[in-house]
């Protein structure tokens, strides 16, 4: 069984639609800059990848993560062709802060806070009217946890057509805890290079709508094959290789796809050393060296957009399948030792006008682990 993707939106540092974030990435241009609405002096770290919509400079406002999944909702099902009437399609969103950062603003500045505004729920019925709305909170995997939800859903006749989103906004309470545990500081997101030194924080969200089949005469972006998730539990923070072998393999079964057809990997690449050192060396096991799949992660440009961050991977891989493109890992230069039998795309983007399947990694702490597999709609 095969799910269309009808439509996308999206909105991150670097672009405000799909398009534009994928002409940003293929361009090599990042949102990377100096941390503007907290108190910088206070943290080692001093840039983030923040999207600069704020109506006073440095002046941070509540309910930004609400604002953004609206957003990407209202792209979506335009693109999809579909009504903003949600009362019968259920709406599923990955998140890891959800909107933390309005609690931090009431809590510390005064600002005005209904607490029915914390849940996406709230806004969805407002908005679309939509009855069944439900949060994944499954770390940076969310989004694809809740992708594989929906195909759940379809799949059991519960629905016909589902929207899954993904959304964040940078927290303090979060952008300080990270500050904390990385032992180094980055300045930048260099997965897989040898200077990486850590995650910096990425703000965005992203939709797309899933439907059993489309519409007669609409277009399809893309087919999603399957997607396969688990949770090995092995450790709080240091990705387990195991458990994402496990994970991927699941991908594939489901999929009906065998490692040697896939095309395309967007790479969980979080510019973590555990990470991609765990991240490439299962890929390397994978895939023979130097004739593998082409690879990226869009991180580099993007920063982590935490419980959006794997679908902004897949509205990534939907475009690369369609123009035949794939955007480079900005800023890697020097590849670490494990990663040295893979084609990463690096410095510019790669022309590759026959890809056909791509495979979506996103990995959160706690082992919670989740691929997915589209299939170029042609």
């Amino acid at each position: 069984m095969t799910w269309d993707i009808t439509g996308m939106g999206a909105v991150a540092c670097n672009g405000t639609t799909p398009s534009e974030v994928f002409d940003a990435l293929c361009a090599g241009r990042d949102g990377r800059g100096p941390l503007q609405v907290f108190d910088h002096e206070k943290y080692r770290a001093r840039n983030a990848y923040e999207i600069t919509d704020r109506a006073l400079p440095g002046v941070d406002e509540p309910g930004r993560a609400t604002r953004w999944l609206v957003d990407a909702i209202d792209q979506a099902l335009t693109d999809a062709g579909h009504p903003r009437d949600l009362t019968d399609v259920p709406v599923l969103v990955g998140t890891t802060l959800q909107e933390q950062r309005s609690a931090e603003l009431w809590w510390r500045h005064g600002a005005a806070l209904d607490p029915a505004d914390l849940h996406f729920g709230t806004a969805l019925r407002e908005e679309y009217g939509a009855a069944r709305t439900y949060t994944f909170a499954n770390a940076c995997a969310a989004g694809l946890y809740a992708l594989a939800m929906a195909t759940d859903l379809i799949e059991l006749g519960e629905a016909d057509t589902v929207v899954v989103a993904g959304t964040d906004a940078i927290g303090e309470s979060a952008f300080g805890t990270l500050d904390r545990v990385q032992n180094d500081v980055p300045d930048a997101l260099r997965p897989f290079d040898r200077s990486h030194r850590g995650m910096l924080m990425g703000e965005g969200a992203v939709a797309v709508v899933l439907t059993r089949a489309a519409a007669p005469g609409r277009p399809v972006h893309a087919r999603l094959r399957g997607v396969g998730v688990n949770c090995d539990a092995q450790h709080s923070t240091a990705p387990d290789p195991e458990g994402i072998t496990r994970v991927l393999r699941d991908a594939y079964r489901l999929a009906g796809a065998a490692p040697e057809e896939i095309d395309l990997v967007m790479l969980h690449g979080s510019g973590t050393p555990k990470n991609d050192s765990t991240e490439a060396t299962v890929l390397s096991r994978i895939f023979p060296p130097g004739s593998g799949p082409l690879m990226t992660a869009v991180k580099s440009m993007t920063g982590h957009t935490l419980g959006g961050s794997g679908l902004l991977s897949l509205t990534t891989a939907v475009l690369a399948l369609q123009r035949g493109q794939v955007p480079p890992v900005l800023g890697l230069t020097d590849p670490i030792e494990e990663a040295a039998g893979l084609r990463l795309v690096r410095e510019h983007a790669a022309t590759a006008p026959e890809l056909t399947l791509a495979q979506v990694d996103a990995f959160g702490f706690g082992g919670i682990n989740a691929a997915a597999i589209l299939e170029a709609a042609r």
